[in-house]
């Protein structure tokens, strides 16, 4: 509502303005509603089939972020502020280009989409269903990469080369797999389904699926819900922290009190 109020004397000119409207519905049932028209007339409008799967498909990966990320409060949010979906959205178009010989093209799409949210991915990285990268500033992806479905990066992610091999230079992740914010995995094995890599954690060699992996270089500390046995965590466990440094120091921790023992027994005989 625009009401206007006559200027007099000693009362100056005002305008008082009420006006009651929400971006967020209004888009949102534009949307809805576009979408509804194309599903009815999906055989009259020519590329009305295209244009509904590719609707299909944004609407699947905005789900998959809704899923994973408490923070998200609407579908508008995710679709219009998310740096991962717009990553891995971008990617789709860069990928079909790959695929279909348009290289250079497929190289701009991808900078183009690496300067707007800080994630590189190589156009000729596969990359399966339900793909989540929350945050996913400094995340990268290299080119033979492959990512199975509904996987998992955090921020600061590397799925790199050690720069010594060809061909098949990056890692393959399997269904499921979660990597941690910083880590790093470098070289052409998989990482098993359902495998976790700890944050920061450097992986240089395959990991079994079902377990976990921690450090650098990483080491599988649990697999399949039980903690991995080791010499270090019998004869003195930290509260069960699965920390392979944390190990090697109770290992050297051990020793040393052998040693000690030693010693004093030496020294009990000789009467010192």
């Amino acid at each position: 509502m625009l009401k206007i109020n006559k200027p007099s004397p000693g009362n100056p000119l005002t305008i008082d303005v009420d006006v009651e409207f929400s971006l967020a519905d209004d888009v949102r049932d534009t949307v809805r509603w576009a979408a509804d028209f194309l599903k009815k007339n999906v055989n009259e409008i020519p590329g009305a089939a295209a244009v509904s799967a590719v609707t299909r498909e944004i609407r699947d990966e905005v789900r998959v972020v809704r899923e994973r990320d408490p923070a998200a409060k609407s579908d508008l949010e995710v679709l219009l502020l998310y740096s991962g979906l717009h990553a891995v959205l971008a990617h789709k178009v860069s990928h079909k280009l790959y695929k279909s010989g348009h290289t250079f093209a497929a190289r701009a799409v991808s900078q183009a989409a690496r300067a707007a949210t800080g994630i590189e991915i190589h156009p000729g990285a596969t990359i399966g269903k339900g793909f989540f990268i929350d945050h996913g500033s400094g995340v990268v992806i290299g080119e033979t990469a492959e990512i199975g479905d509904n996987c998992t990066l955090y921020q600061g992610v590397t799925l790199g080369g050690t720069g010594k091999d060809t061909g098949k230079r990056h890692p393959t992740l399997g269904n499921n797999v979660m990597v941690g914010a910083g880590a790093k995995v470098l070289g052409p094995f998989k990482i098993g389904d359902n495998a976790k890599i700890a944050a920061g954690a450097v992986v240089l060699e395959a990991i079994p699926e079902d377990c976990t992996a921690v450090g650098i270089p990483a080491r599988v500390v649990r697999c399949k819900n039980e903690k991995v046995a080791c010499d270090a965590n019998k004869n003195l466990d930290h509260v069960h922290i699965p920390d392979p440094v944390s190990q090697e120091l109770c290992r050297l921790r051990e020793q040393m009190r052998r040693l000690e023992e030693e010693i004093a027994r030496l020294k009990e005989e000789r009467g010192e």
